[in-house]
């Protein structure tokens, strides 16, 4: 069984949801308490074994290809002032010479379409799909329960957790057949995944959360450019041609799943990364109970 060695990260969009906070900032760059988005993401990346890190990107997203590249100026006044402690801060999340690739999506089309335009990266590989606004706190890092799940079963697996009561119509969900040994009943195999169904048809109550271990065959589906729901090249659509040939499950996956693309999402992953803080973490306490009159 080959390597999960790729990860795409699909950040071209806009962020609307988090407007006007991500107007002259890209979205994934907002700080969860004290780093962005995104690095809390790629962290999981790496704690997952992954080696290769592909942005797709729009235009002016430049910021983030500077975020994870050295900062000259920056780091010699901090060395020159004697600051270590902050310059160990400002260079941890540094890309290796290699690790990282960008690629320019042009057009919104798009899920299906921005994992696309990874396809000459990522080659005839397994690789990973990251959603940079789902950001997992789990120990084991969410996206190796995916890969440890591949390494068990093979085919193609998918993150899933359970929606808010009453909610499953406003998500894809996905539906289940048989469970695999030894998860506790958490890896089921998929027959199927539905996209917003009618409120009382839902197949589950799980819903697809944003970290996916594919197999390079989507790439030739998505390749016809099949479009769906908003007249976009929808990845649930190619997944689910994908589907016929292959096989898929889904991992209700162990951990929390704070939407960052929404603002209260973002207000929501702040204060709980904050609370866990080993430094900060008493002092973001008192701070809400302040706040909270408590």
């Amino acid at each position: 069984m080959r390597p999960v060695r790729k990860a795409v990260l699909p950040v071209a969009g806009f962020g609307t949801r988090a407007m006007p906070a991500a107007k002259a900032t890209p979205k994934n760059l907002l700080n969860v308490f004290d780093r962005p988005i995104l690095a809390h993401v790629v962290e999981e990346g790496r704690a997952a074994g992954i080696e290769h890190f592909i942005f797709i990107v729009g235009r002016g997203q430049g910021a983030i290809e500077d975020y994870f590249d050295h900062n000259v100026e920056l780091e010699s006044q901090l060395k020159a002032k004697h600051k270590g402690d902050i310059l160990g801060q400002v260079t941890a999340d540094l890309s290796k010479p290699g690790q990282m690739s960008f690629v320019r999506q042009m057009q919104a089309n798009g899920l299906g379409h921005a994992v696309w335009c990874a396809r000459d990266l990522i080659g005839d590989e397994p690789f990973a799909v990251m959603l940079p606004d789902m950001l997992m706190d789990a120990k084991p890092a969410a996206l190796k329960q995916c890969i440890d799940a591949y390494h068990a079963v093979g085919g193609n697996i998918i993150a899933v957790e359970p929606a808010p009561p009453g909610q499953a119509h406003k998500y894809g969900i996905v539906a289940l057949g048989k469970p695999a040994e030894g998860f506790d009943g958490r890896l089921k195999a998929m027959t199927g995944m539905v996209e917003k169904p009618p409120p009382g048809t839902e197949p589950s109550n799980l819903f697809i959360s944003g970290r996916y271990v594919l197999h390079p065959e989507i790439f030739d589906i998505l390749g016809h450019h099949y479009r769906g729901a908003g007249d976009e090249i929808q990845l649930t659509d190619g997944m689910l041609r994908l589907m016929g040939i292959q096989d898929f499950h889904a991992l209700e996956y162990q951990g929390t799943t704070y939407d960052c693309g929404d603002l209260l999402g973002l207000l929501r992953a702040n204060l709980a990364f904050g609370l866990k803080h080993a430094e900060h973490g008493q002092a973001v306490r008192d701070i809400a109970q302040s706040l909270l009159g408590g």
